[in-house]
């Protein structure tokens, strides 16, 4: 039998979102709130991602807290490591790491209408219960691996990139890599010239532009350390830099023309062989699938002893890949990088709100809508952080993170203020902030560019993207309408 614990907030997760989180709570005086990490240390996909290359593909000095600007970011985009322990500093400095659970793996919340407070079910058998919780779990956290007949039985190595196995020595292997996207683009380049031979099976190849990435100068570390505004003004400057991105994601995709000429001029650049060319040249709209950065990607590709097989893969055996035009492919390592489960990434939790509404079984029928991203009817006093259609394809998502942990602080405010027990969103203010986030999206680019991508549910809706600017997102959630919630006394 597990043990009790009541407390007045209960947060889920570590990452940015969930340390965000507990810092809003911590500025606002509160106590009374508990964090529930299923791992033992803090970071999210910045702690958990650790294979070779994995480094971040926003600007450092964007994509980090405002309230926390770090002026000794070694590059420009900074590596996997450097985060990591960005956050690490972030959790000890701000002084939250006392209210973290460690290893306490959230499985399960159910919601007391008798006592107006959330039952929340850990791994271990422990119980929280809470007046509010904020899921700041993300999207990028389930592995996606495909069910591909015979794998069980392939006798070499198999892992997903986000659980990468650095037991296993790739030298002198022949390696399989299933899967191109954002991970792969980072990992292949570093793993290429060790292996003996590395087949990557491509199902849709990406766009990818160069990466304007550099080492920090140390006379700007001392700038931005001795001059105040200075860091700020950096990170404004490619804040607006990045924010003009999304004119040709939304509804403009000819401006992505330009984007689709500079990305081949990159990699006419760097791949000499035209029909390896032919096989890695995107034939649908840039920005209808995450648009990649790398400079070394296409020369490791180049590799005499690397091979792009773009005919799928079929089945495996015990040590082969077999792809569909029946060519056999022999292996010693298979490594995913297929991505994550996404729109259906709260599937596996049991979520269970008024009238025994379960909030996976309301998403499977209509989809993932939610009110901002952040609070869905009939789940009153639950919030989720970098929830549907909060993702972005041209800025940082720590900005969007930033506005809805002060948007949640606000809310739950609302509640204590108004002496209610509760808040639920109306359903006509979420169906309405749905149509209207819906209708900017068929014309985006993720719609009309010719592509599938994770972006779309199974109903090919996308429950994905913001569909605009995030100055726009900012204003939208600078403080919470009391008019667009049911307060429960």
């Amino acid at each position: 039998m597990g043990k009790r614990y009541e407390t007045g907030v209960v947060v889920v997760g570590t990452g940015f979102s969930g340390l965000g989180m507990a810092i809003q709570l911590r500025k606002a005086g509160r106590t009374d709130f508990l964090v529930l990490e299923k791992a033992q240390d803090v970071g999210g996909t910045w702690r958990d991602n650790t294979y070779p290359g994995c480094a971040c593909d926003v600007q450092s000095h964007m994509y980090s807290f405002s309230f926390e600007q770090n002026p000794d970011w070694s590059r420009s985009f900074s590596p996997q490591p450097e985060i990591w322990d960005y956050l690490r500093r972030v959790a000890d400095k701000y002084g939250v790491r006392e209210y973290i659970r460690f290893g306490t793996e959230m499985v399960g919340a159910r919601w007391d209408a008798d006592e107006n407070r959330w039952h929340l079910r850990a791994r271990n058998g422990d119980e929280y219960v809470a007046k509010f919780v904020v899921s700041g779990m993300g999207g990028l956290h389930i592995p996606r691996i495909p069910e591909l007949p015979g794998l069980p039985d392939f006798k070499g190595e198999v892992f997903h990139s986000a659980e990468w196995n650095h037991d296993v020595d790739l030298r002198g292997k022949r390696v399989a890599v299933i899967g191109t996207g954002a991970s792969a683009v980072q990992f292949v380049p570093q793993i290429a010239p060790d292996v003996a031979e590395l087949t990557l099976f491509q199902r849709t190849p990406p766009w990818i532009m160069p990466k304007p990435d550099h080492a920090m100068p140390e006379w700007t570390k001392r700038v931005f350390k001795s001059v105040p505004g200075a860091q700020r003004l950096y990170r404004n400057a490619i804040y607006w830099l990045l924010e003009a991105r999304a004119i040709g994601f939304n509804g403009n995709p000819r401006l992505m023309k330009a984007g689709e000429w500079l990305a081949r001029r990159h990699m006419a650049r760097q791949i000499s062989n035209p029909e390896l060319r032919r096989k890695v040249t995107p034939d649908y709209t840039m920005g209808c699938k995450r648009v990649l950065i790398s400079n070394d990607y296409y020369p490791a590709l180049a590799r005499d002893n690397v091979n792009v097989v773009t005919e799928g893969v079929t089945h495996v055996r015990e040590n082969s890949v077999i792809a569909a035009d029946g060519t056999e492919h022999q292996v010693d390592a298979i490594i995913f990088g297929t991505g994550f489960h996404v729109t259906d990434a709260f599937d596996e939790l049991e979520v269970v709100g008024l009238e025994d509404k379960n909030l996976a079984k309301v998403w499977s029928d209509r989809g993932m809508q939610t009110h901002k991203g952040i609070t869905v009817s009939g789940f009153p006093n639950l919030f989720f952080l970098l929830g549907p259609n909060t993702a972005l394809g041209h800025n940082s998502v720590v900005f969007m993170i930033e506005s809805q942990i002060r948007y949640v602080a606000d809310a739950i405010e609302l509640v204590e203020r108004s002496a209610a027990k509760a808040l639920n969103v109306k359903p006509a203010v979420q169906d309405g902030f749905n149509d209207r986030i819906q209708r900017k999206l068929v014309n985006g680019v993720w719609t009309q560019g010719g592509c599938k991508s994770w972006y779309l549910d199974s109903m090919g809706v996308n429950r994905t993207v913001w569909p605009g600017f995030t100055w726009r997102y900012w204003l939208e959630t600078r403080s919470v309408d009391p008019a667009d919630f049911e307060l429960i006394r």
